[in-house]
């Protein structure tokens, strides 16, 4: 089991210069340790007009900046969006070839169509053609890593012959990931060889026959790269404590603030569904009102990661159980939990969680 970081870059108002470099500079800061406790990767979404929600509109340049900070983490897009309205597939060849440079061989490639009206909706881009698009660049943008000249007639993107540069430091090319939210979305991952990168928090009961519908699924993948990437990684949330019952206290909210913020993200689909988007019925599950009864508010979900060590021991092995390769922690929301925190928390958990899942069963944290 690896472990890693995810990061939405949620900020909170007002959107002073302070107050969004704060954000960023946070991150920065968690990364870096992650990366001395001996932490594996760190992912940053792409993400468009969601105000407090995410404002990590260039994951790119987050990734780089971490990059040259850091020695050994893996840097993850987590996702490159794969919209015509917002990139071409030549520019994430050649940003994710890029960074792979400046990294020494350190970049993930994460794809996905976008989940949001209200981004699309900015990008005047149609909805009902983005999965298709996203299968189109998914096997266009290996080839431009692997191929000197490369050429391509398409329904959603054309190029005539080029060398595409820089080619990356990896061979054949970064691993490939797809961004699963939508059910059925890890089979479309896995029928092109590619990691499922599952970003819908859950139980960890839930996501065990997806785990393994994707296992049966890829021993029978065409790939759309040079090569299978058998992963699943799994976005999660994580708060590590000496007293148990704080943690979970602090974590659930956590959860409560990303969940008020995450609304947005849904609500223009609830209330106009379209044929590749579908109403999900979040709303209320995000936006609980938090005066109902407590009989009336969703539990929290089985797989997150509150609680003191040996509680967090616990739930990673029924996530190992469960098939899944990496955890990736979500660990802040809207900076509510004062920076010391997390670092503290971070620590703990490198000091008596991940000794227990390392090959060697030595403490990565020792040092640190």
């Amino acid at each position: 089991m690896k472990f890693g970081l995810f990061y939405e870059l949620s900020t909170p108002r007002p959107f002073t210069t302070e107050n969004q470099r704060m954000v960023i500079e946070n991150a920065i800061e968690q990364t870096v340790l992650a990366d001395q406790l001996g932490f594996s990767s760190v992912w940053c979404v792409e993400h468009h007009f969601l105000e407090e929600y995410s404002h990590s509109s260039c994951p790119d340049m987050f990734l780089t900046a971490v990059a040259r900070e850091t020695k050994d983490i893996r840097v993850c897009f987590g996702i490159g969006t794969c919209v015509p309205a917002m990139h071409s597939p030549i520019r994430w060849a050649e940003k994710a070839a890029y960074l792979d440079m400046l990294s020494n061989g350190r970049v993930e490639f994460g794809t996905g169509r976008s989940s949001t009206w209200n981004e699309l909706g900015g990008f005047e881009a149609n909805v009902d053609d983005t999965k298709k698009s996203w299968d189109e660049y998914c096997r266009v943008i290996p080839k431009m890593w692997t191929q000197e000249r490369f050429s391509y007639e398409g329904n959603y993107f054309s190029m005539p012959e080029r060398c595409v540069l820089p080619k990356p430091v990896q061979e054949p090319h970064p691993p490939m990931w797809v961004a699963v939210t939508a059910p059925g979305t890890e089979l479309d991952a896995a029928d092109r060889g590619m990691g499922a990168l599952i970003l819908s928090i859950s139980d960890v009961e839930r996501n065990v026959p997806r785990i393994q519908e994707y296992r049966e699924h890829i021993k029978t993948c065409e790939p759309v790269g040079e090569f299978i990437n058998d992963q699943v990684a799994i976005a999660n949330w994580m708060y590590c404590h000496e007293d148990s019952e704080h943690a979970k206290q602090k974590g659930n909210e956590l959860i409560g603030t990303f969940g008020y913020m995450a609304g947005q993200t849904v609500e223009i689909s609830e209330a106009y569904p379209a044929n590749s988007y579908k109403a999900l019925g979040l709303l209320g599950s995000l936006r609980q009102d938090p005066n109902a009864p407590g009989d009336k508010k969703n539990p929290p979900a089985s797989g997150l990661c509150f609680g003191d060590p040996a509680t967090i021991i616990d739930t990673v092995k029924r996530w190992e159980e469960a098939g899944a390769d990496q955890i990736i922690f979500m660990v802040q929301a809207r900076e509510h939990l004062p920076q010391e925190e997390v670092l503290k928390s971070m620590r703990l958990f490198a000091k008596e969680v991940m000794p227990h899942f390392s090959e060697d069963k030595t403490s990565v944290a020792a040092s640190a």
